[in-house]
């Protein structure tokens, strides 16, 4: 399956010069869901994963997806403030600014194997930053699962020393 085929752009969006890339009509299609599932089954082993993360909020969608395929459970990491309870932050610096990530305290034990999901990498900084915020409480890093990767902004670079996997290549 090519699932190009199924990815819709969308010219300025959010913002005037910005190419969206829509995997949106992939959820649509449960033979194309399962085909991602598969794809992620061939790189990355079951007995090598604890538990998923999904980025917010897109990278959410493709974590559970894989939980449910490999019977395992998934975390989300989130924007600041979105998450109940005591949580655990990061903050990083992005193209504009600052941003922080956050997980819910405790909920990753020491040496627990954790898959990383988001939908797209485009520059790297929230993926490395959810790598630096699950090290810091004591997680393993398995690697990243995205489905879209926009390669000439080079989000590899920052998270090459793990295993990284994109199904689809712009």
């Amino acid at each position: 399956m090519n699932l190009k085929d199924k990815i819709e752009d969308y010219p300025n969006f959010p913002k005037k010069g910005i190419l969206f890339r829509d995997f949106s009509p992939i959820l649509k299609d449960p033979s194309a869901l399962s085909f991602v599932a598969d794809e992620f089954s061939k790189y990355f082993h079951p007995k090598d994963i604890d538990i998923f993360a999904g980025i917010e909020s897109r990278g959410f969608i493709l974590a559970s997806i894989l939980a449910s395929r490999y019977n395992k459970g998934m975390i989300m990491i989130r924007k600041a403030g979105k998450l109940p309870g005591k949580t655990t932050k990061l903050s990083y610096t992005i193209e504009y600014g600052k941003d922080t990530i956050e997980i819910q305290k405790d909920i990753i034990k020491e040496g627990e194997k954790v898959l990383i999901c988001d939908d797209l990498l485009a520059t790297g900084g929230t993926a490395k930053a959810s790598a630096k915020l699950i090290e810091k409480v004591g997680g393993k890093i398995v690697g990243f699962a995205f489905i879209i990767e926009l390669v000439d902004l080079n989000g590899m670079k920052g998270i090459s020393k793990y295993n990284c996997k994109s199904l689809v290549k712009y």
